[in-house]
């Protein structure tokens, strides 16, 4: 008997089976058991969900009904926020959350954020008068309105689905878009729970639909590349992330990218350096599997080997394999592809000359069939290695030393990324200058936290286009539009 029940799609306001009754197995990464069975959506599903969001953005007035939209909103809000157990349990079994990732991301964070969305939607200025202007001799009187943008493809990921389902979806929303959301086939069941809860809302039909498929590449290459999708919002790798750049450059679609991130944390010297590269174990939430999370720590080559203990002792240290302790934030990789993923770039580390520190293969101590891997450190690592390039996703951490400041911020900038980054001084000004210095879209100075839901998240370079959370988010699913009348 599986965990969980069976899911459905959300088409057109209606909970349906997918075409034929299709279904697949939806595996916890504890280990390798089957915990339900997700519904397995054809190109014909995708297509009724297309044709249901273009229907009610175009033939209703969802996209201009401000107030009663935000009514809806607010009930669906409650709604799923009064399911935070089923969120949570799900988060735990399908993501393979930690108890204690749990009351972050993985479920408690995201929901907790769904206010900020309603009440900036609920403030925001949709028209601004720019008052009387004066051309060839002509004057006008001009406004701006800002405008829904359209049908959303909202495309998420395995690793913070929950976080990144509502950060895409409830803005889109509340901007006045219909959404298809388009769950990653690892993490179905927490993208079905929003369609089943939406419907016990009474979100208008069409407005929000939920497509589960185990074809990601088929199913994500359709909804990318129709042309009754207005928006394109994407969070995952940055390889799939120019693929979807230029299948929708064709047709000149508007693009939200939150792609990959190699970030790194520069431990200066005037601290204790030993105690700083310690906290580098926070890298491993999740087991590593952060777009943001740090995963090169920059350390001054004369205190190095301090560095190097203090990360080992804190690595080893850390305990996880424990679906149901409350203190672990550390859980399995998400499959067994996943897991032969990092294998692999832990023996790439061991050819390229690096120090195997500490990890580097599969715990014991987790035999119950679980995708984990130990936590790794590797030392002795150079800029140009692949470890420290490329964006490996699970509990694996690098170290570098670095000459001086200077020396520092060059390295933290070279990379393909831009994501997130910090930086650790005893002098806050000192601290200061260098994170004004690196090109990335979040910054830790000292420890601190940027995530929350009015906090604009996203980053520079091949990190991503655009921004998610905050007013900067909410804006990413709003046109502008700019009129003019004669004045008299």
């Amino acid at each position: 008997m599986s965990l969980f029940p069976d899911t459905m799609l959300l088409i057109d306001g209606e909970l349906r089976i997918a075409e034929g009754g299709a279904t697949y197995p939806d595996i916890s990464p504890w280990d390798g058991t089957e915990i339900g069975r997700a519904a397995d959506a054809s190109a014909a599903d995708l297509d009724k969900a297309i044709a249901a969001a273009r229907k009610a953005f175009d033939d209703t007035d969802w996209s201009r009904d401000h107030a009663g939209r935000l009514t809806v909103l607010r009930r669906y809000a409650n709604i799923i926020k009064a399911n935070r157990d089923r969120f949570a349990e799900l988060a735990r079994h399908e993501q393979g959350a930690a108890g204690g990732a749990v009351y972050g991301p993985a479920c408690d964070a995201p929901l907790g954020m769904l206010d900020f969305t309603l009440e900036l939607a609920d403030s925001y200025e949709w028209e601004e008068d720019l008052g009387v202007g004066e051309m060839f001799g002509f004057k006008s009187r001009r406004k701006v309105w800002k405008e829904a943008a359209g049908v959303v493809a909202a495309i998420t990921p395995w690793n913070m689905p929950t976080q990144i389902n509502l950060a895409k979806m409830f803005p889109a929303l509340a901007a006045g878009c219909t959404v298809i959301l388009k769950a990653a086939p690892d993490t179905p069941m927490l993208a079905a729970l929003l369609g089943e809860l939406a419907v016990e809302a009474g979100l208008p039909a069409g407005v929000l639909n939920v497509i589960t498929s185990s074809s990601n590449a088929e199913i994500g290459e359709a909804l990318v590349k129709d042309p009754r999708v207005d928006i394109i919002s994407f969070t995952g790798s940055t390889g799939v992330g120019k693929r979807i750049m230029a299948n929708a450059s064709d047709r000149v679609a508007k693009v939200f990218l939150e792609l990959g991130g190699k970030s790194a944390s520069i431990i200066l010297d005037d601290v204790d350096v030993a105690a700083a590269a310690a906290r580098g174990a926070g890298s491993l939430y999740h087991a590593g599997q952060g777009c943001a999370a740090i995963t090169r720590i920059l350390v001054p080559k004369s205190r190095y080997e301090e560095a190097v203990a203090g990360l080992k002792a804190a690595f080893e240290s850390v305990q996880y394999g424990d679906l149901d302790s409350p203190m672990q934030v550390m859980g399995p990789l998400i499959s067994e592809k996943q897991r032969e993923r990092v294998l692999g770039y832990i023996e790439i580390g061991k050819a390229e000359g690096a120090r195997l520190v500490t990890g580097g293969g599969v715990p014991a101590h987790t035999d119950k069939g679980g995708f984990f891997v130990e936590p790794t450190v590797f030392a002795d690592v150079t800029n140009d290695m692949r470890i420290a390039r490329e964006e490996i996703f699970g509990p694996v951490l690098v170290l570098i030393p670095y000459e001086d400041d200077e020396d520092a911020i060059r390295i933290a900038n070279d990379s393909p990324y831009g994501l997130s980054g910090a930086v650790n001084s005893a002098s806050p000004e000192r601290a200061l200058k260098v994170a004004r210095r690196i090109r990335s879209g979040t910054f830790s100075i000292n420890g601190g936290l940027y995530y929350g839901g009015d906090a604009p998240f996203g980053g520079y370079k091949q990190s991503g286009i655009g921004r998610e959370m905050g007013v900067a988010g909410f804006e990413e699913y709003l046109e502008t539009k700019t009129v003019a009348m004669p004045e008299v």
